[in-house]
């Protein structure tokens, strides 16, 4: 199932019903055993995973701020993914790099020191 999701980035029907023939077991072995892990996705994700931390150090030098810019400027809300399926976002508790609040993750890219203007800047340069 990983291997499938790294490819196509979610686990589609089609690939879970293929699983289940492979390995031999009911599709709903396997979508009990993928609903289990918060990894796997069944719908399909922009091409880049936009994350923004709202952990206590983040919120308090204006997380959510860099959260509602990004919002504003992908026009979609957490959990949610554009129509042309370029970006998701995501809400994100902590990343483990308070020193470096307000942080945002594009992908494995970790944005630091975060203003809305640099996060604007930042997801334009993935347009």
């Amino acid at each position: 199932m990983q291997k499938v999701q790294e490819e196509l980035s979610y686990l589609p029907e089609e690939a879970v019903s293929e699983i289940a023939r492979f390995l031999g077991l009911s599709k709903s072995e396997i979508f009990g055993v993928a609903t289990f892990y918060a990894q796997f996705r069944f719908t399909r994700s922009g091409e880049y995973t936009v994350k923004v931390c709202l952990g206590t150090s983040c919120y308090v030098r204006a997380g959510a701020r860099i959260m509602e810019t990004v919002q504003r400027k992908l026009g979609i809300k957490p959990g949610e993914t554009t129509e042309d399926y370029k970006f998701s976002l995501e809400r994100v508790a902590c990343f483990g790099c308070c020193a470096l609040s307000p942080v945002m993750v594009v992908d494995k890219t970790v944005y630091s020191r975060m203003t809305p203007i640099k996060a604007k800047q930042v997801l334009s340069s993935y347009h």
